[in-house]
Order: structure tokens, then C-alpha cells, then sequence
């Protein structure tokens, strides 16, 4: 029965979608890339300071991008490879998806 368990939790961690975020201070801002597993909790928790670090030390509260994935795993990779990204490219998938830079954390309600 032990064999079994790692098998169910790498089915369970398959089925966890998660999400690529960037956000900012303002149009044209500074901007931080993040991943979570729960969307509207994590923008939550930057909107009200409640994230010690980057985005509250610049006042990152504007949640101006989104991308979801099914697995998890593809969206902690994503990060990690935008984060390597420069800063145009960013810019460019934020006004493909968002050219007024508008707070979207609203649409997540």
C-alpha cells in the first residue's frame, strides 16, 4: 500500500492549475512576475501589504497581467524563464493583454 502514495500525490500535483501574475505600481511601472496556485488570495495579499519583500517595498498593488496553466509545474517554469526575461518583453505581453494597464484584480471576483 506505501507504493501507492506517491503515485496518488503526483496525480494530485498533475491536477493543480496555477497561475503567472505580473504586477505593478503604475502604467508603465516597475514590475514583478509571480506564481501561486490561488490567484485572488496571493493579489489579495500584495494589495494589502501583507507580502514583506519587493512588491511591498515599491508598492506593487496593480495585478495588470495573468496567465493560468492546468499543471502547476508549467507555470513555476514559466516564471522562472520570464524572470530572465528584459523588461520590453514583459511590457509586450502586458500590452497584447492589457494596453491600458488596468487593475484586473477586480475580474477576479
Amino acid at each position: 500500500m506505501a507504493g501507492l502514495v506517491p503515485a496518488i500525490h503526483v496525480s494530485l500535483t498533475l491536477l493543480m492549475a496555477g497561475f503567472v501574475y505580473i504586477m505593478s505600481n503604475r502604467r508603465d511601472g516597475i514590475l514583478y512576475v509571480g506564481v501561486t496556485s490561488d490567484l485572488p488570495k496571493r493579489a489579495y495579499e500584495h494589495r494589502s501589504g501583507l507580502v514583506a519583500g519587493f512588491t511591498k517595498r515599491y508598492g506593487l498593488k496593480r495585478l495588470i497581467w495573468v496567465e493560468q496553466y492546468d499543471d502547476i509545474r508549467s507555470a513555476i517554469q514559466r516564471e522562472k524563464t520570464m524572470k530572465h526575461w528584459p523588461r520590453a518583453w514583459k511590457v509586450r505581453l502586458i500590452n497584447a493583454m492589457n494596453p491600458e494597464w488596468s487593475d484586473l484584480y477586480d475580474e477576479l471576483m
